[in-house]
């Protein structure tokens, strides 16, 4: 495991400098380990949990822990945990559970460095976060649903993408289920003839939102392996046909793609789940969740474009995590646009025009009824607003601009740059826009800020004329937004012969309300284009003026 001071540097510097969402982070705390003892049975819904967190402490002076806890309560209809007790060492502590929150306070103040595991007692039926319910052919089965900040309904932890941590699932379950959670098993015994133990280890640092839990009847499949890790189906016994089809591809090719051109897949196993607790896909870190009405035996585009999806997500969002909910389009918009990178690479240009051009429409839909949405959040507070179509599809669009502007070598460099550098670590906006800059030569700023921290889309009102006289193109460009605020970008205008042949692109800079461009031209064109190659995000209306 990569050593634990540079994430230590980068969570309080991340901490000091960067936009904050409003989780009460404690920068003098990095867990290190969770460890999960869970009990489930058939006859109730309620989960018996010991679990033990090991902590270490980056500060001294540090005299209470605080960790998300959801407490049983009326409002949720009495669900929630009730926590028993809370020890170290062998020795009781204090502690109150109240506003979803555990506090203990420790036998006496931390010491810089000093590591010390805790352990908690609680039990109770989860609201949300691990959903117990019957599964579309009546099966029992349980489903973790951790997404955003829901995990801490069912377990104890720092419920924040800012403190990664390995963990363990140690479950103990009717022996008539399989269970499936992050990393490698490592264990599975009968204990008795009703109940069978199985243990399953993270070895390998993640956000909490990544952690995974499912348990039912399952078929199981060993479909393939990459660089020597597993890569497996599991998938309800009704539907092992369809869904071993389904799963089998295309999850190798983009295991190797993804390898090759950002970096390793850091995970011990990639596996394909089907379960009832989402809707589309959940990326767990090693451990992906698909709706269970995604099998249908056809490998049809939509649920393999989910499958390469959550796998881009292994990369970025579970491998390089956003430092805060505020940057969660370094999750979201990654995976969006990495998936039409491996479309471009699998399937052809047409196909990755395809997926951009449906990129481009969401984007002007949501924006024509939320102008001012910025894709970076700015002190995020209300969780059920962390993610919008501006979140996946315009965050998707800043990295192909971004590509665009610093051509493919050159990102793809920065690209490897910033994943080598925050790989199992958290990272903000500004850091990738520095290693982009390193890698480019460019000062990224200005892009940064006008797509990512303002709302908007350039809106140009253009025309083109040939000058006879002159021997030249004559272009004029208005931006028109309705706002007041002017893009600053290059744009490429592509200028067409009669004789046919390949056009010639010319890159010019706009930044002012009204931009005029000439292009030395010998004869008339046949046709003056802008943005020919299709890599701006803009609304425009180009013409040729005919006197």
């Amino acid at each position: 495991m990569i050593s634990k001071l540079l994430p230590v540097l980068v969570f309080y510097l991340a901490f000091i400098n960067a936009l904050a969402d409003r989780y009460p982070k404690n920068p003098k705390v990095d867990v290190l380990h969770y460890s999960f003892r869970i009990e489930l049975t058939d006859g109730a819904d309620e989960i018996k949990c010991k679990e033990d967190i090991e902590v270490r402490f980056i500060d001294s002076g540090v005299s209470a822990l605080r960790f998300d806890l959801v407490n049983i309560s009326d409002a949720s209809g009495r669900k929630g945990m009730k926590v028993s007790q809370v020890i170290t060492d062998g020795r009781p502590l204090s502690f109150t559970h109240e506003s979803n929150e555990l506090i203990f306070r420790l036998p006496s103040a931390s010491v810089r460095e000093q590591k010390s595991t805790y352990t908690i007692i609680y039990s109770g039926v989860p609201a949300t976060g691990l959903r117990i319910a019957n599964n579309k052919y009546g099966d029992r089965t349980f489903f973790s649903d951790n997404w955003p900040d829901k995990g801490r309904n069912w377990l104890c932890l720092v419920d924040h993408p800012y403190d990664k941590a390995t963990c363990e699932f140690i479950v103990t379950a009717p022996s008539h289920y399989q269970v499936v959670s992050n990393g490698v098993k490592t264990e599975e015994s009968f204990i008795s003839s009703e109940m069978k133990l199985t243990h399953w280890k993270q070895s390998v640092p993640i956000a909490p939102w990544l952690y995974v839990l499912g348990v039912a009847r399952f078929a199981i499949q060993y479909a393939d392996s990459f660089d020597h890790k597993s890569i497996e189906t599991w998938v309800y016994y009704q539907d092992r046909d369809k869904g071993f089809y389904d799963f089998s591809e295309p999850s190798k090719d983009v295991l190797e793609f993804y390898s090759t051109m950002i970096g390793p897949f850091v995970y011990e196993k990639l596996a394909n789940i089907q379960s009832n607790s989402v809707s589309g896909g959940m990326e767990a870190a090693s451990a992906i969740l698909y709706s269970e009405n995604s099998i249908v035996g056809d490998r049809n585009e939509r649920w393999r474009n989910v499958v390469i999806h959550e796998i881009a997500h292994q990369w970025f969002g579970n491998a390089v995590t956003e430092y805060d909910w505020d940057d969660v389009w370094l999750s979201e918009g990654f995976a969006t646009y990495f998936t039409l990178l491996f479309i471009e690479h699998q399937y052809g240009k047409e196909a990755f025009a395809k997926g951009l051009t449906a990129s481009r429409k969401t984007v002007l839909d949501f924006e024509a009824r939320n102008p001012n949405y910025r894709i970076v959040h700015d002190n995020l507070s209300d969780m059920t607003k962390v993610t919008s179509s501006h979140t996946y599809q315009k965050g998707s669009w800043v990295l192909h601009m971004l590509r665009g502007m610093m051509g493919d070598d050159k990102f793809w460099k920065g690209i490897r740059a910033y994943y080598g550098k925050y790989m199992n670590v958290n990272a903000t906006t500004t850091d990738f826009r520095e290693e982009m800059e390193k890698a480019s030569g460019l000062d990224l700023k200005i892009f940064f800020d006008q797509w990512l921290y303002r709302g908007g889309i350039p809106k140009l009102e253009g025309t083109w004329k040939f000058n006879r006289a002159k021997k030249q193109i004559e272009v004029v460009l208005n931006q028109v937004q309705s706002d007041a605020s002017l893009f600053h970008m290059p744009l490429q205008i592509g200028v067409y012969s009669t004789n046919g042949g390949v056009p010639m692109i010319k890159t010019v800079e706009i930044g002012e309300k009204k931009n005029t461009i000439v292009i030395p031209w010998d004869s008339p064109p046949a046709e003056v284009r802008l943005d020919p190659d299709g890599w701006v995000l803009m609304e425009s209306n180009f013409v040729q003026l005919k006197k």
